[in-house]
């Protein structure tokens, strides 16, 4: 490697192998666990616990460290019910067509439909905003690597950290999202919404789609050589 400034690794705690596949065993337990819903209570969480879990989507790995996202928590009521405004409204065109019956067909065995009350009634909304220029501090304008990649990496430790802490979620992704830029304050020049998180607790009638449950074996998403 290149001469670069750097810290001694001095937090990286190693397990015995036993106790590597037990941690292996119950994330992956814990991970099962994990369903996307569209039924939310209303119940409030505290805003420290979706600070807490956007600073761990805050440690993610990305291109050059530039960290090119940003998380915008919405709780407010009013601007939660201009969001489910805007969307269902491109929602309605999308399932009267403008997605195509191929798309349409796949969505069937998930009951979805135009209708989202989950984005008022779910506690909190987090709008997710790749971002084109940036750097490690907050006045750098440099260009972004890996943009998509890296948010993407940084939205799964997000919904991971929420689960973990005990709160289901949902990833919605209206398009096109560029309302979100103009209700949540955004740089239209420099960030792109990327996905909208709901968040929060599951209401009493709460279900999971059947087709939702089926995952693929570990011979269908993985090879060893």
């Amino acid at each position: 490697m290149q001469d670069h400034a750097n810290h001694p690794l001095t937090d990286f705690i190693e397990y015995p192998h036993e106790e590597m596949l037990s941690r292996a065993e119950a994330f992956l337990e814990n991970s099962k666990r994990r369903h996307s819903i569209r039924a939310f209570s209303d119940r409030p969480v505290p805003q420290k616990i979706i600070e807490t879990c956007i600073k761990a989507a805050g440690t993610a790995p990305s291109g050059a460290n530039h960290q090119p996202w940003h998380f915008v928590a919405i709780g407010s009521a009013e601007k939660k019910k201009q969001i489910r405004a805007a969307a269902e409204d491109l929602e309605r065109s999308f399932y009267q067509g403008r997605a195509g019956d191929e798309w349409l067909d796949a969505l069937k065995p998930l009951g979805t439909d135009a209708q989202k009350p989950y984005l008022e009634h779910a506690p909190w909304l987090i709008a997710i905003f790749s971002q084109k220029k940036g750097g490690i501090h907050a006045e750098d304008k440099n260009t972004n690597y890996y943009v998509h990649e890296s948010v993407g990496i940084a939205t799964g430790f997000l919904i991971q950290a929420l689960h973990n802490a005990g709160l289901a979620t949902l990833t919605h992704t209206p398009k096109p999202m560029s309302f979100l830029t103009e209700l949540c304050g955004r740089d239209k020049d420099n960030e792109r919404p990327y996905m909208l998180l709901i968040a929060g607790y599951p209401s009493d009638d709460a279900s999971i789609p059947e087709h939702a449950t089926v995952k693929k074996s570990l011979a269908e998403i993985a090879s060893f050589i």
